[in-house]
């Protein structure tokens, strides 16, 4: 991929050494299933109806996840280098998603098909672990952002995303940001204003 020198070997160590140990082969078996992809700013990665086949690794890029309710865009997650996206509903499930999953910076990701995966989890003890704390690592992210919203005042809010995902801060434009935590950009404005005073 032009633009991108990490090749799906140095992603294989990457995954390895977040989620978990690997031999050789195991670091091959997980090389041979990476699937390549590169997105353009703008460009969707997932279209609300399709169904989520793939978990994707965020090598390097700024991705969002959102939805649209009575006409109003959501945003659900945001994603930096690194980092995780996936529809886990439409994942296990095998329907159609409602969520839709977009570029937000020239993208360069790495998908797991979630079928091959399985398959060679069902031999390989280590991709089986590899799997399961990517699963756990979404469903905690889930839970952080809807206690975030249920509990925090809007400034807290803004003052967790910023020790949490300080790159998302940095990168994602301010009415994603607003949307993410649920509040209007007016009020994110009010917000970061007050904190720079503090």
């Amino acid at each position: 991929m032009r633009g991108f020198s990490e090749t799906p070997r140095d992603i294989a160590r990457e995954l390895a050494r977040k989620y978990s140990t690997m031999t050789h082969e195991e670091l091959d078996t997980l090389e041979s299933i990476l699937v390549p992809m590169k997105f353009s700013k703008g460009e969707m990665i997932l279209k609300e109806g399709q169904q989520c086949r793939h978990i994707y690794h965020i090598a390097k890029g700024l991705v969002r996840q959102f939805y649209f309710k009575n006409g109003k865009e959501l945003t659900e997650h945001i994603g930096v280098d690194n980092s995780i996206v996936m529809c886990i509903e439409s994942l296990f499930k095998e329907e159609p998603t409602r969520l839709q999953v977009e570029a937000l910076e020239t993208s360069y990701i790495f998908a797991l098909p979630k079928q091959k995966l399985e398959e060679v989890a069902l031999h390989n003890v280590n991709i089986q672990i590899l799997y399961r704390k990517i699963l756990e690592e979404s469903l905690i992210q889930s839970q952080i952002h809807a206690d975030l919203i249920r509990f925090e005042t809007a400034h807290d809010r803004y003052k967790k995303l910023c020790s949490q995902m300080p790159q998302v801060v940095y990168r994602a434009p301010l009415n994603y940001i607003a949307n993410y935590l649920q509040m209007t950009p007016e009020t994110l404005s009010r917000v970061r204003s007050a904190i720079a005073q503090e």
